[in-house]
Parts: structure tokens; C-alpha cells; sequence
């Protein structure tokens, strides 16, 4: 892989592990997770793992709704 586009995907790395470490508003952990997964997915696909790849990008979004729905329903928002 590119190092510059490696560069790039490791500092969304970052910046979704920070976020979601710091930030305290449920909703915008979820955005801080979604850029994580985001950096993670062209690592798993340099290395080869497709099958893992597949999951994720099925699994991360669908998790990410279902969360927001329940996060809506029992009021924990702002």
C-alpha cells in the first residue's frame, strides 16, 4: 500500500479512537466509531482478509442503526 495513503487511513485511526475516547455525547461516539472502522477497513483489505472486510462493512452499519434507534427510544440523547 501506499505509504502516504497508509499515512492518511492511520491518522483516521487515530482520530476515531481519540474521539471516541473523549468525547462524551453518545451520538458523537458513534460518528468517532464510524471513522474508526472507516481507517480500519483498508488495512484488512491490503492484508487479504476479504471475508473479514465483508463483515465489517456489513456489520458496522447495521449495528450503528439498530444503536441509534434503541439510543432514541430510551431517551439517553441530548
Amino acid at each position: 500500500m501506499n505509504e502516504l495513503v497508509m499515512a492518511v487511513f492511520g491518522a483516521m485511526l487515530l482520530i476515531g479512537a481519540i474521539g471516541t475516547v473523549r468525547s462524551h455525547d453518545p451520538f458523537d461516539k458513534l460518528i468517532s466509531l464510524g471513522v474508526l472502522v472507516a481507517g480500519v477497513m483498508p488495512f484488512l483489505a491490503d492484508r487479504g482478509y476479504l471475508d473479514v472486510l465483508a463483515a465489517t462493512a456489513l456489520i458496522a452499519p447495521l449495528s450503528t442503526i439498530f444503536i441509534l434507534m434503541a439510543m432514541r427510544r430510551e431517551g439517553h440523547g441530548p
